[in-house]
């Protein structure tokens, strides 16, 4: 990697144009390669085994090479390990041990829960270690690439000069670099999850209650309700959880309304019965985050007794 040194500290954080190597070609790893060259940077060689990578990686990145593992990581400046958790671990203890990454390799790999930790069979062999992780959701289409620009990044680096060099990549893509320290990664990435895939289950949660509350005849020229998406139902909801979700993000707690923040009892017995005929485990959800909506609002303790089951 060719940099330029800085008049105080020797060392220019913004990267060279690096050669990039991506393993593998999966809806993140094709999208950061997308951004990588957008920013300049040449993706020569990308890891694709299944058909729908293969397709990805010559949609995304079409004038890379769909090369062997080893040949991606031997011809690597910077080497992007995309692949899932649970395969981490074993490809960097894979690669270190077949001697096909070059001391001073950039190895970053796009885990939220790892740190650098998870590389040690690579740093120990010279490379420099990132995790380098977008809070974002992916979903293989041409809206992945765009997100990006507006995406939060979390990053851990072994010292300064490696967080230099992550937030100068993170920024070319044009997202936000945010620094997690190693001991902190299971926690952010925890908070990542529960804020958005258990959102994504009470939103289906809510979105079947409706469909069962909106069965049968609707108004003239009304869309009869079904279980395809973007129904009646979903279009009901949308604006409420929209602006919940907002006033969430803006104003904290605040922004609790509703029967239980109210201290309402008989209401939420109420919803927690109406549920219940519908489906237990919705009625067990709505249970479980009531009680702790109550928690957070400080509502009546009644409230509070009914949802214990007192």
């Amino acid at each position: 990697m060719d940099s330029s040194a800085d008049a105080t500290s020797g060392f220019d954080p913004a990267p060279a144009r690096l050669t990039v190597g991506i393993v593998s070609a999966g809806r993140v790893g094709s999208a950061l390669g997308a951004a990588l060259e957008r920013a300049g940077h040449v993706v020569f060689g990308v890891a694709a085994i299944s058909d729908a990578s293969v397709r990805r990686a010559g949609n995304r990145l079409p004038d890379s090479e769909i090369l062997p593992v080893e040949q991606v990581a031997l011809r690597s400046e910077l080497l992007v390990l995309a692949v899932p958790d649970t395969e981490l671990a074993g490809l960097a203890r894979g690669l270190a041990g077949a001697g096909v990454v070059r001391p001073g390799t950039i190895v970053m790999h796009t885990s939220g829960a790892n740190g650098i930790g998870v590389l040690a069979p690579l740093t120990e062999i010279g490379a420099m270690p990132l995790a380098v992780h977008p809070a974002m959701t992916f979903t293989g289409h041409d809206e992945d690439v765009a997100r990006l620009a507006n995406s939060c990044f979390g990053v851990t680096a072994a010292d300064e000069v490696g967080y230099a060099i992550a937030q100068s990549l993170v920024i070319e893509m044009g997202g936000e670099p945010v620094r997690v320290s190693e001991e902190h990664r299971v926690l952010y990435h925890a908070a990542l999850a529960h804020g958005s895939n258990h959102l994504v289950t009470v939103i289906v949660d809510a979105v079947a209650a409706l469909r069962a509350a909106l069965a049968g005849p609707g108004l003239l020229g009304q869309q009869l309700v079904d279980d395809q998406p973007n129904g009646l139902a979903e279009r009901l909801l949308a604006p409420l959880a929209s602006a919940a979700l907002d006033n969430a993000l803006r104003r904290g707690r605040s922004a609790l309304t509703g029967p239980v923040a109210r201290g309402d009892a008989e209401a939420v017995a109420a919803h927690l019965a109406a549920l219940g005929s519908v489906e237990q485990g919705s009625a067990a959800a709505y249970r479980a985050m009531a009680l702790r909506t109550a928690q957070r609002a400080g509502t009546a303790p009644e409230v509070i007794d009914l949802l214990e089951g007192r």
